[in-house]
């Protein structure tokens, strides 16, 4: 059975034809450009602008760079180790998900409307998100049990009658109760109380250790709460890096609301295995549209994700990045569109399309009008159905006049793209300006070196973890690493990218 088609639930580039172009040739025997028939764009110029905004916004890492990131790193994971000895709610030994890219950046399928703007360039040059698991289920003979009753499709309250009675002692502080007419009480773990608590520990931490600096130490340049999520901003050398911390709540297996989408045929069939795909999921903390907001968490497929890219060609991504970019600027506001469905959108087009026409390596162009057109169809008929739980439509609550706003500005883009991603690539190539301005302005003695930059013989495993994590970053955007860490010798991480142990 074929996974379903984005045509038969929103109207997709497929309903305008086989090619979401209609692209076609000049005359002379069918030897001239090939054409966008909408915008009148050569296709070879849209594939060279896109070509041109992945160069600026890829940005190459020197080594220095990749030692930066490598500190900020370990000091993000050194302070989550002391918020656990805290009040020990945190797990001890814990695993976390670190994404390249922020939660701006759709990365995870979070609310944007209480998230403060921040911009590259102006406010960080680098960007991750890093899931860290408040609790863990990840007994793989313990079913799934999730409590949705009260909520829309995608989302589930928590009961901690799931875990022992130390771990409710814990976190009843961080839940809301209700007595049952049985006379029993029921906790129900709450992602507002859990963020309140976090952010507290987060920055009393940090409080504690700016009062006993070290050298080397990043500078914290910003700690804030937006909404559930935590940012913070740290200054290495003259890199400054942002990382979107989310508590979440971790477990193995495989939510029930979603085993209907493993019976359908997908477009990672053979490439990877179905048990690297169902892993795992998370709930993280975000309502439904009408949810009660202290109660409700969102299930997320973020480690799935991760897996799943692998599986997409290079093109496509490239095309998938430069959509991201334009739609960012164009749909800020109001804020009904996340980039998160454009990589639904992604994800559908990926199922719908044969692989060996996703391949080709000169189709971004394709590709970038294709995303277009099927955000478009989603805007028009309000329907963007989540790629793991079909039946779920992430467009549900949208008003029929931001619709319509919304698509009349797609409409623009796809008039003129060539003019849209120039615009996009200037942008790109100013926040790279600022990156450059602020190193050469600020990376002298007033920065504090790495502590890696002056490291011996001894410290040459930090080198090479280093060069390993720019090979990351600069090669493959976007994987998982997994950290297992323990908070009483925090300089000895344990690290696992993708499937490889370090």
């Amino acid at each position: 059975m074929a996974a379903p088609a984005l045509s038969s639930r929103a109207g997709s580039a497929g309903s305008l034809g086989n090619s979401p172009t209609a692209a076609g040739r000049l005359l002379h025997g069918g030897a001239g450009p090939e054409i966008d028939f909408r915008s009148a764009a050569r296709m070879e110029d849209l594939n060279r602008l896109i070509q041109e905004y992945s160069k600026h916004d890829l940005r190459e890492y020197d080594d220095q760079r990749a030692l930066e990131i490598h500190t900020a790193k370990d000091f993000i994971f050194s302070m989550l180790g002391m918020v656990q000895k805290l009040d020990q709610k945190l797990p001890v030994a814990n695993e976390y998900l670190l994404l390249s890219g922020g939660v701006r950046e759709g990365v995870v399928d979070m609310d944007l409307d209480e998230l403060s703007v921040y911009a590259r360039g102006t406010d960080y040059d680098m960007d991750f998100t890093l899931l860290v698991p408040a609790l863990k289920l990840h007994d793989r003979n313990q079913p799934v049990t999730l409590d949705m009753r009260h909520s829309a499709l995608g989302h589930s309250w928590l009961s901690l009658r799931l875990f022992d009675e130390s771990t409710i002692n814990k976190w009843k502080d961080c839940c809301t109760i209700v007595d049952h007419i049985s006379g029993t009480t029921n906790y129900f773990f709450s992602p507002t109380l859990v963020a309140d608590w976090f952010y507290q520990s987060i920055s009393l931490v940090l409080l504690e250790v700016q009062k006993k600096p070290q050298r080397g130490m990043p500078r914290v340049e910003k700690v804030e709460r937006n909404g559930t999520i935590i940012s913070v901003i740290l200054g290495v050398g003259s890199s400054r890096m942002l990382y979107d911390i989310v508590p979440v709540v971790s477990f193995k297996g495989w939510p029930a609301v979603a085993q209907s989408w493993l019976m359908e045929n997908h477009f990672w069939d053979g490439k990877i295995t179905e048990e690297e795909v169902i892993s795992g999921f998370y709930l993280v903390p975000a309502s439904s549209f009408k949810g009660r907001k202290e109660n409700e968490w969102r299930l997320s497929f973020a480690r799935s994700e991760v897996q799943l890219k692998k599986c997409i060609s290079s093109s496509l991504m490239q095309a998938y990045q430069a959509c991201k970019a334009i739609i960012i600027k164009l749909l800020s506001r109001p804020k009904a569109i996340s980039p998160y469905h454009l990589r639904s959108i992604m994800l559908w087009a990926c199922d719908r399309l044969p692989t060996n026409y996703l391949g080709q390596d000169d189709f971004s162009a394709h590709f970038l009008l294709g995303l277009i057109d099927d955000l478009q169809h989603c805007l028009v008929n309000k329907m963007c159905p989540n790629y793991f739980i079909p039946q779920c439509n992430m467009l549900e609550h949208l008003s029929d006049e931001t619709a319509v706003l919304h698509a009349r500005k797609l409409s623009s883009v796809r008039s003129d793209p060539a003019e849209h991603l120039r615009t996009t690539i200037e942008h790109a190539k100013a926040a790279n300006r600022l990156t450059v301005d602020l190193q050469w302005r600020g990376g002298g003695a007033n920065n504090p070196p790495s502590p890696q930059s002056d490291a011996g013989g001894e410290n040459q495993p930090d080198d090479r973890l280093a060069k390993k994590l720019q090979q990351l970053v600069t090669e493959n955007p976007g994987k998982s690493i997994s950290v297992f860490i323990n908070p009483d010798d925090v300089t000895r991480p344990h690290f696992r990218i993708d499937d490889k142990f370090f």
